[in-house]
């Protein structure tokens, strides 16, 4: 989905990021009249999926931004900082207490994301990396807000359906007044980005119903190397040394909590 976002040139985000949602809408809406599920959002959950589509279409915008800006493998991996900013976000929201693990993943995380984002006034992509990091905060968090109102027995299809459709109003204003014409082949990169995405989708939630999460969760780092193989070999982008660290402090921090979790 990062490529194609990547290969769609020089479109404001706000465009690219409406069509990505509009796409994931008509599937999530066709879902649901397959499925034949009762649309409804019951009082117990419905701040719970408000605030997931806020900072999950918040995080997503920041996501686009930071591709534009930063070696796809950068902003890949910012972004997989996600469920580290779960482990936080779940203490006060779902009163999760984090194993001690879990704390010292964290940190260590947060230490490959500073050579990552290397916050230095020289540094030219200091604010992307920085909007590309609440990117991953954005989803962390919309995470954490999923399982709350999934707790409270909120449908998946519906849930779906609410963030690609709050997602493709919150952009839309934007896509009217600063509309940037596309030609054949932006709109063919950008249908193939929702494409992707969507199937990409399947894919993990598929995943998820013949394994448990915490056998799965160190799987999904494995777009970072799909995104620096692309980048490397059709963007001509060759990652930093100080990247790379951090690349293999996160994925590596990420396997232990995946191995150690397999053994509970």
């Amino acid at each position: 989905m990062t490529f194609f976002v990547r290969l769609a040139g020089d479109l404001p985000t706000m465009q690219k990021a409406f069509f990505r949602n509009a796409f994931a809408l008509v599937i999530a809406a066709a879902m649901l009249v397959i499925k034949k599920e009762k649309f409804e959002i019951k009082k117990e959950f419905g701040w719970d999926i408000f605030f997931r589509c806020l900072f999950g279409a918040t995080g997503l915008i920041a996501n686009f931004y930071a591709i534009d800006r930063l070696a796809l493998a950068d902003a890949n991996m910012l972004n997989k900082l996600s469920p580290f900013f779960a482990i936080i976000i779940s203490i006060p929201l779902l009163k999760e207490k984090p194993s001690k693990m879990d704390i010292i993943a964290t940190v260590i995380a947060f230490i490959g994301a500073m050579f990552i984002i290397r916050p230095t006034p020289g540094n030219m992509e200091l604010v992307p990396a920085i909007v590309g990091l609440y990117g991953g905060f954005g989803a962390g968090t919309a995470y954490a807000f999923v399982r709350r109102a999934g707790k409270k027995g909120a449908k998946t299809t519906v849930i779906v359906f609410c963030f690609s459709l709050f997602s493709t109003i919150l952009t839309l204003p934007f896509l009217i007044f600063d509309y940037v014409s596309m030609s054949p082949k932006q709109w063919l990169f950008l249908v193939l980005a929702g494409l992707a995405a969507t199937v990409g989708q399947f894919g993990i939630t598929s995943a998820y119903k013949f394994a448990p999460a915490k056998k799965l969760s160190v799987f999904d780092y494995v777009q970072v190397v799909f995104a620096a193989l692309w980048g490397i070999i059709f963007l001509g982008e060759i990652p930093t040394w100080m990247s790379i660290v951090g690349y293999v402090i996160i994925i590596g921090v990420a396997f232990v909590r995946w191995m150690r979790a397999g053994k509970q």
